[in-house]
Protein backbone atom coordinates (compact mmCIF):
# COMPACT_ATOMS: atom_id res chain seq x y z
CA UNK A 1 0.00 0.00 0.00
CA UNK A 2 1.25 3.48 -0.98
CA UNK A 3 2.24 5.32 2.01
CA UNK A 4 0.79 9.20 2.18
CA UNK A 5 3.41 12.14 2.95
CA UNK A 6 2.77 15.53 3.75
CA UNK A 7 4.71 18.46 2.92
CA UNK A 8 4.12 20.42 5.34
CA UNK A 9 7.54 23.02 5.14
CA UNK A 10 5.86 26.04 3.22
CA UNK A 11 5.25 26.85 -0.25
CA UNK A 12 9.10 27.92 -1.10
CA UNK A 13 9.93 24.93 -0.13
CA UNK A 14 7.60 22.85 -1.53
CA UNK A 15 8.85 24.23 -5.06
CA UNK A 16 12.08 23.07 -4.30
CA UNK A 17 11.69 19.52 -3.09
CA UNK A 18 8.43 18.44 -4.70
CA UNK A 19 10.58 17.04 -7.82
CA UNK A 20 14.11 15.88 -5.66
CA UNK A 21 11.67 13.91 -2.50
CA UNK A 22 9.54 12.27 -5.35
CA UNK A 23 12.34 10.99 -6.91
CA UNK A 24 14.20 9.97 -4.15
CA UNK A 25 11.18 7.98 -3.08
CA UNK A 26 11.15 6.22 -6.25
CA UNK A 27 14.89 5.24 -6.21
CA UNK A 28 14.34 3.76 -3.25
CA UNK A 29 11.11 1.51 -4.24
CA UNK A 30 8.57 2.98 -1.85
CA UNK A 31 5.06 3.90 -3.35
CA UNK A 32 4.07 6.92 -1.74
CA UNK A 33 1.46 9.64 -2.40
CA UNK A 34 3.05 12.54 -2.03
CA UNK A 35 1.51 16.38 -1.43
CA UNK A 36 1.72 19.54 0.29
CA UNK A 37 -2.24 19.48 0.81
CA UNK A 38 -3.66 17.16 4.08
CA UNK A 39 -7.37 16.84 3.06
CA UNK A 40 -7.74 14.08 5.08
CA UNK A 41 -4.72 13.97 8.53
CA UNK A 42 -5.58 10.75 9.42
CA UNK A 43 -4.78 9.16 6.33
CA UNK A 44 -1.06 11.01 6.90
CA UNK A 45 1.87 8.34 7.53
CA UNK A 46 4.09 11.04 7.45
CA UNK A 47 4.58 15.06 8.02
CA UNK A 48 7.98 16.49 6.51
CA UNK A 49 7.96 19.96 8.39
CA UNK A 50 9.70 22.77 8.80
CA UNK A 51 8.89 26.15 11.05
CA UNK A 52 7.78 28.07 7.52
CA UNK A 53 4.58 25.85 7.68
CA UNK A 54 1.45 27.19 8.77
CA UNK A 55 0.81 23.89 10.35
CA UNK A 56 0.77 24.55 14.19
CA UNK A 57 -1.73 21.75 15.58
CA UNK A 58 -0.65 18.11 15.23
CA UNK A 59 -3.89 16.65 16.34
CA UNK A 60 -5.83 15.50 13.25
CA UNK A 61 -2.99 13.58 11.99
CA UNK A 62 -3.36 10.39 14.56
CA UNK A 63 -1.86 7.67 12.28
CA UNK A 64 1.08 9.78 11.54
CA UNK A 65 4.16 7.39 12.25
CA UNK A 66 6.61 10.29 12.55
CA UNK A 67 6.95 13.90 11.71
CA UNK A 68 10.49 14.47 9.80
CA UNK A 69 12.10 17.75 10.51
CA UNK A 70 14.01 19.36 7.63
CA UNK A 71 16.01 21.57 10.28
CA UNK A 72 18.67 20.15 12.40
CA UNK A 73 17.50 22.28 14.95
CA UNK A 74 14.05 21.43 16.30
CA UNK A 75 14.06 24.47 19.28
CA UNK A 76 10.87 26.01 17.07
CA UNK A 77 8.76 22.80 17.15
CA UNK A 78 10.03 20.34 19.82
CA UNK A 79 7.76 22.32 22.75
CA UNK A 80 4.72 22.56 20.77
CA UNK A 81 1.98 20.44 22.67
CA UNK A 82 0.03 19.26 19.72
CA UNK A 83 3.06 17.00 18.92
CA UNK A 84 2.72 13.69 19.97
CA UNK A 85 4.09 11.96 17.16
CA UNK A 86 7.87 10.84 17.22
CA UNK A 87 9.81 13.70 15.72
CA UNK A 88 13.00 13.65 13.97
CA UNK A 89 16.03 16.02 13.07
CA UNK A 90 17.94 16.46 9.75
CA UNK A 91 21.13 15.45 9.94
CA UNK A 92 22.94 14.81 6.94
CA UNK A 93 26.96 14.24 5.99
CA UNK A 94 26.75 17.39 3.77
CA UNK A 95 24.93 19.37 6.30
CA UNK A 96 27.90 18.26 8.98
CA UNK A 97 30.40 19.09 6.38
CA UNK A 98 29.16 22.26 5.66
CA UNK A 99 29.26 23.24 9.21
CA UNK A 100 32.94 21.67 9.46
CA UNK A 101 34.31 23.72 6.60
CA UNK A 102 32.46 26.93 7.84
CA UNK A 103 33.80 26.55 11.52
CA UNK A 104 37.75 25.51 10.31
CA UNK A 105 37.89 28.69 7.63
CA UNK A 106 36.54 31.11 10.58
CA UNK A 107 38.86 29.51 12.92
CA UNK A 108 41.96 30.03 10.77
CA UNK A 109 41.31 33.41 9.58
CA UNK A 110 41.73 34.31 13.17
CA UNK A 111 44.26 32.06 13.94
CA UNK A 112 46.22 33.83 11.39
CA UNK A 113 44.89 37.02 11.63
CA UNK A 114 43.99 37.51 8.06
CA UNK A 115 41.64 40.61 8.41
CA UNK A 116 44.91 42.91 9.53
CA UNK A 117 45.67 42.23 5.42
CA UNK A 118 42.08 41.67 3.76
CA UNK A 119 41.51 45.15 5.72
CA UNK A 120 44.53 46.97 6.17
CA UNK A 121 45.66 47.72 2.50
CA UNK A 122 47.51 51.06 3.41
CA UNK A 123 50.26 50.45 1.59
CA UNK A 124 52.79 49.97 4.07
CA UNK A 125 54.36 46.50 3.89
CA UNK A 126 54.33 45.15 7.76
CA UNK A 127 55.84 41.60 8.25
CA UNK A 128 56.46 41.39 11.77
CA UNK A 129 53.52 39.96 13.36
CA UNK A 130 54.31 36.33 13.42
CA UNK A 131 51.28 34.27 14.09
CA UNK A 132 51.53 31.28 16.70
CA UNK A 133 51.64 27.31 15.03
CA UNK A 134 48.32 25.92 15.76
CA UNK A 135 49.31 23.57 18.04
CA UNK A 136 50.11 26.95 20.45
CA UNK A 137 46.78 27.85 19.76
CA UNK A 138 43.90 26.59 21.88
CA UNK A 139 40.15 26.04 20.46
CA UNK A 140 37.64 25.17 22.81
CA UNK A 141 33.94 23.83 21.25
CA UNK A 142 30.85 23.68 23.07
CA UNK A 143 28.53 20.95 22.05
CA UNK A 144 29.85 17.60 20.55
CA UNK A 145 26.68 16.64 18.88
CA UNK A 146 27.02 15.55 14.94
CA UNK A 147 28.44 19.03 14.10
CA UNK A 148 30.33 19.56 17.00
CA UNK A 149 32.37 16.57 17.07
CA UNK A 150 33.12 16.48 13.04
CA UNK A 151 34.46 20.39 13.86
CA UNK A 152 36.66 19.14 16.52
CA UNK A 153 37.89 16.63 14.60
CA UNK A 154 38.93 18.33 11.64
CA UNK A 155 40.62 21.23 14.05
CA UNK A 156 42.49 18.54 15.68
CA UNK A 157 43.36 17.01 12.28
CA UNK A 158 44.94 20.61 11.87
CA UNK A 159 47.11 20.18 15.24
CA UNK A 160 45.12 22.36 17.29
CA UNK A 161 44.81 21.07 20.72
CA UNK A 162 41.00 20.78 20.52
CA UNK A 163 38.72 20.85 24.27
CA UNK A 164 34.89 19.64 23.76
CA UNK A 165 32.38 20.17 26.62
CA UNK A 166 29.35 18.58 25.98
CA UNK A 167 25.83 18.26 29.03
CA UNK A 168 26.90 14.34 29.18
CA UNK A 169 30.23 13.28 28.60
CA UNK A 170 31.24 12.05 25.36
CA UNK A 171 34.61 10.61 23.62
CA UNK A 172 35.91 12.15 20.38
CA UNK A 173 39.34 10.86 19.04
CA UNK A 174 41.98 13.55 18.77
CA UNK A 175 39.76 15.60 21.62
CA UNK A 176 39.68 16.47 25.17
CA UNK A 177 36.55 15.72 25.94
CA UNK A 178 34.70 17.52 29.45
CA UNK A 179 31.19 17.54 30.83
CA UNK A 180 29.28 18.97 33.26
CA UNK A 181 29.66 22.21 35.32
CA UNK A 182 33.36 22.20 36.48
CA UNK A 183 34.22 20.91 33.04
CA UNK A 184 32.01 23.73 31.42
CA UNK A 185 34.21 26.34 33.30
CA UNK A 186 37.57 24.67 32.46
CA UNK A 187 36.53 24.61 28.85
CA UNK A 188 36.08 28.41 28.61
CA UNK A 189 39.09 29.24 30.91
CA UNK A 190 41.20 27.49 28.08
CA UNK A 191 40.14 29.10 25.02
CA UNK A 192 41.46 30.97 23.02
CA UNK A 193 39.14 30.45 20.61
CA UNK A 194 35.37 29.20 21.13
CA UNK A 195 33.31 27.60 19.06
CA UNK A 196 29.59 27.17 20.00
CA UNK A 197 27.63 24.14 18.57
CA UNK A 198 25.35 23.69 21.46
CA UNK A 199 21.39 23.27 20.77
CA UNK A 200 18.45 25.84 21.66
CA UNK A 201 17.41 24.83 24.57
CA UNK A 202 16.24 26.38 28.18
CA UNK A 203 19.11 25.03 29.72
CA UNK A 204 21.62 26.77 26.67
CA UNK A 205 19.56 30.20 26.47
CA UNK A 206 21.98 32.60 27.45
CA UNK A 207 24.63 30.31 28.57
CA UNK A 208 27.72 32.35 27.44
CA UNK A 209 26.68 35.44 29.89
CA UNK A 210 29.03 37.94 31.84
CA UNK A 211 30.02 35.46 34.20
CA UNK A 212 31.24 32.63 31.85
CA UNK A 213 32.15 35.49 29.18
CA UNK A 214 34.76 36.36 32.07
CA UNK A 215 36.48 33.11 32.42
CA UNK A 216 37.67 33.89 28.95
CA UNK A 217 41.61 34.61 28.12
CA UNK A 218 42.12 37.94 27.40
CA UNK A 219 41.57 38.82 24.03
CA UNK A 220 39.69 35.58 22.95
CA UNK A 221 37.67 35.03 20.05
CA UNK A 222 34.14 33.85 19.84
CA UNK A 223 32.95 32.01 16.97
CA UNK A 224 28.67 30.76 16.59
CA UNK A 225 27.34 29.23 14.54
CA UNK A 226 25.01 27.03 16.47
CA UNK A 227 21.78 28.92 17.94
CA UNK A 228 21.83 32.64 18.70
CA UNK A 229 20.45 32.30 21.81
CA UNK A 230 23.16 30.94 23.37
CA UNK A 231 24.05 34.21 23.66
CA UNK A 232 23.80 37.42 26.33
CA UNK A 233 23.86 40.26 23.65
CA UNK A 234 24.46 42.74 26.17
CA UNK A 235 27.42 40.92 27.77
CA UNK A 236 28.78 39.89 24.55
CA UNK A 237 28.90 43.99 23.26
CA UNK A 238 30.27 44.61 26.83
CA UNK A 239 33.03 42.24 26.84
CA UNK A 240 34.20 43.11 23.42
CA UNK A 241 34.15 46.83 24.31
CA UNK A 242 36.15 46.01 27.21
CA UNK A 243 38.57 43.92 25.60
CA UNK A 244 37.67 40.68 27.35
CA UNK A 245 36.87 39.06 23.82
CA UNK A 246 38.76 40.09 21.06
CA UNK A 247 36.23 39.31 18.22
CA UNK A 248 33.47 37.60 17.37
CA UNK A 249 32.04 35.62 14.21
CA UNK A 250 28.25 35.53 14.72
CA UNK A 251 26.33 33.54 11.87
CA UNK A 252 22.96 33.18 14.27
CA UNK A 253 20.91 35.47 15.99
CA UNK A 254 17.77 35.84 18.55
CA UNK A 255 16.05 37.92 15.59
CA UNK A 256 16.64 36.99 12.04
CA UNK A 257 17.05 38.53 9.81
CA UNK A 258 19.09 40.73 12.32
CA UNK A 259 17.90 44.37 12.27
CA UNK A 260 19.65 46.83 10.66
CA UNK A 261 19.99 48.84 13.76
CA UNK A 262 21.31 46.07 16.00
CA UNK A 263 25.03 47.32 17.50
CA UNK A 264 26.26 43.75 15.63
CA UNK A 265 26.28 45.82 12.29
CA UNK A 266 28.35 48.21 13.22
CA UNK A 267 30.91 46.94 15.84
CA UNK A 268 34.32 47.14 14.70
CA UNK A 269 35.25 43.91 16.00
CA UNK A 270 31.86 41.73 15.12
CA UNK A 271 31.61 40.12 11.89
CA UNK A 272 27.72 38.86 11.28
CA UNK A 273 27.25 36.38 8.56
CA UNK A 274 23.62 35.66 7.50
CA UNK A 275 22.77 32.41 8.89
CA UNK A 276 25.03 30.39 6.44
CA UNK A 277 27.83 28.29 8.02
CA UNK A 278 25.20 25.23 7.19
CA UNK A 279 22.44 24.98 5.32
CA UNK A 280 20.24 21.86 4.17
CA UNK A 281 21.15 20.70 0.78
CA UNK A 282 18.38 19.67 -0.91
CA UNK A 283 18.85 16.72 -2.69
CA UNK A 284 20.90 14.97 -0.05
CA UNK A 285 17.84 15.84 2.59
CA UNK A 286 15.84 14.20 0.30
CA UNK A 287 17.38 11.32 0.16
CA UNK A 288 17.73 11.22 3.75
CA UNK A 289 14.12 11.84 4.30
CA UNK A 290 13.35 8.99 2.63
CA UNK A 291 16.22 6.41 4.70
CA UNK A 292 14.57 7.77 7.49
CA UNK A 293 11.08 6.48 6.34
CA UNK A 294 12.60 3.08 5.21
CA UNK A 295 14.34 2.62 8.84
CA UNK A 296 10.87 3.52 10.28
CA UNK A 297 9.14 1.50 7.97
CA UNK A 298 11.31 -1.54 8.76
CA UNK A 299 11.37 -1.13 12.46
CA UNK A 300 14.84 -0.14 13.33
CA UNK A 301 16.27 2.54 15.22
CA UNK A 302 16.42 6.19 14.27
CA UNK A 303 19.38 8.08 15.42
CA UNK A 304 18.49 11.40 15.01
CA UNK A 305 15.21 10.54 17.08
CA UNK A 306 14.40 13.56 19.68
CA UNK A 307 14.39 13.47 22.87
CA UNK A 308 11.74 15.70 24.41
CA UNK A 309 13.16 16.07 27.82
CA UNK A 310 16.51 17.42 26.37
CA UNK A 311 14.76 18.98 23.50
CA UNK A 312 17.12 17.65 20.74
Amino acid sequence: MALTICFAAGDDNWADYRVPLARALADAGIAAHLSDRAPDPAAVDYIVYAPASPLRDFTPFVNARAVLSLWAGVEKIVGNRTLTQPLVRMVNDELTEGMAEYVVGHVLRHHLGMDAHIHGQDGVWRNTILPPLARERPVTVLGLGALGSEAAKALAALNFPVTGWSRTQKEVPGVRCLSGPAGLEEALRGAAILVLLLPATADTDGLLNAERLALLPKGAVIINPGRGWLIDDEALLAALDGGRVGHATLDVFRVEPLPPDHPYWAHPRVTVTPHIAADTRIGSAAAKLVATIRKIEAGEQVPELVDRTRGY
